[in-house]
């Protein structure tokens, strides 16, 4: 059979550096299915998030591509060659843990070289490409320290230096902002992502925080229960939610069904509203053409910083959560107050149906 250009275009790409493709991979342990039947392909160059909540697969995943982990059945592909039974230390790939793994003995040039002096590389080449290494994640300045003396930001980019400098096609990362504080992992998230398009290759990177996969990725692989329920841009997967599973695992949503969905839009399928896609105003306030609403009382209002959110138990049954805005009103603080009769609105182009 003569392949088709459109097959063999597709072949060509699945073969490029870097590639990754899982065809009915299931992994069990005893009794436990923790991967079930997963397909998967991730493009050359691609900062690929798989997130998930704890149990949900994405860890397992990861630990097959890299061989510490046998595939009970199905096949693993890097760079078009099959790897399903190739050992960890024979596949083009690298591993950066959360732990950051350093020996605290040897200063921060050492352990960035560690992997070359394994391999055997001339002391002159290796000091070469340690500066090289550490100057991509910005502590060439650090080269003879010793871990202890760092940030634990600086340690966590030291140890992308380590994985680095070893020049894999893929780099797998295992929650590795986890043990940081809220601010130095916004801050390294920001510098990951700068560091993957310097360097251009595959990132595979595993999250349990939804935040930080849509600030990172390319893609988005949402795992429930060992499958992927979603995949698709940051945007793709928050804005138009295929399941509701991702739609309440990717921040809030309100989800409004069957007669209530059909009385507000004539159609029965699930809605899902983001907060910051509904509008509160005073109950005899005009809607705009096409739009919905729901009256209702507010029960609670939470102050976040940079948003009012507002509980809304609306005269219908349901519970609307409702997110302002603070920027017009940084002193004044919320527009309404708990116990005030309001309107919950909402654009029905906003709304993404569930199947």
């Amino acid at each position: 059979m003569i392949a088709t250009a459109q097959e063999t275009t597709a072949a060509l790409a699945a073969a490029a550096p870097g590639t990754v493709t899982l065809s009915g991979v299931t992994k069990s342990f005893g009794e436990v299915t923790a991967v079930k039947d997963l397909d998967l392909q991730v493009a050359s160059g691609e900062f690929l998030s798989m997130l998930g909540p704890s149990g949900s697969g994405k860890t397992t995943v990861l630990r097959m591509i890299a061989g510490f982990e046998d595939a009970t059945s199905g096949s693993i592909r890097l760079s078009g060659a099959d790897v399903t039974k190739t050992p960890p230390h024979a596949r083009q790939v690298n591993t950066v843990f959360q732990d950051y793994a350093l020996f605290p003995h040897l200063t921060i040039a050492e352990n960035v070289g560690y992997g070359l002096r394994v391999r055997g590389e001339a002391r002159r080449e290796r000091a070469g490409r340690v500066q090289e290494s550490l100057a991509q994640v910005r502590l060439d300045h650090v080269a003879s320290r010793l871990p202890h003396q760092l940030s634990g930001g600086q340690r966590q980019r030291i140890a992308l230096a380590r994985a680095l400098i070893l020049r894999p096609q893929v780099l797998l990362l295992d929650e590795p902002l986890g043990a940081l504080d809220k601010q130095l992992r916004e801050q390294m998230q920001i510098e990951l992502k700068q560091i993957q398009r310097e360097v251009g290759i595959t990132f595979i990177f595993v999250t349990h925080d939804q935040e930080e996969a849509l600030t990172l990725s390319d893609r988005v692989a949402v795992f429930n229960n060992g499958r992927i329920e979603q995949i698709g841009t940051a945007q793709e997967v928050y804005e138009c939610p295929r399941t509701e599973f991702v739609a309440r695992f990717l921040g809030l949503s309100n989800l409004i069904s069957d007669d209530l969905a059909e009385e507000l839009t004539g159609d029965r399928r699930t809605m899902s509203i983001r907060p910051e896609r509904v509008r509160l105003t005073s109950p005899d306030e005009p809607l705009d053409d096409g739009d919905v609403s729901l009256t209702g009382t507010i029960r609670e209002v939470v102050y976040t910083g940079p948003a009012t959110r507002y509980l809304v138990t609306a005269d219908a049954g349901v519970d609307i959560i409702a997110e302002q805005p603070n920027a017009y009103h940084p002193i004044s603080g919320a527009v309404f107050g708990r116990g005030d009769h309001v309107r919950a609105a909402w654009t029905p182009e906003h709304a993404a149906r569930l199947p």
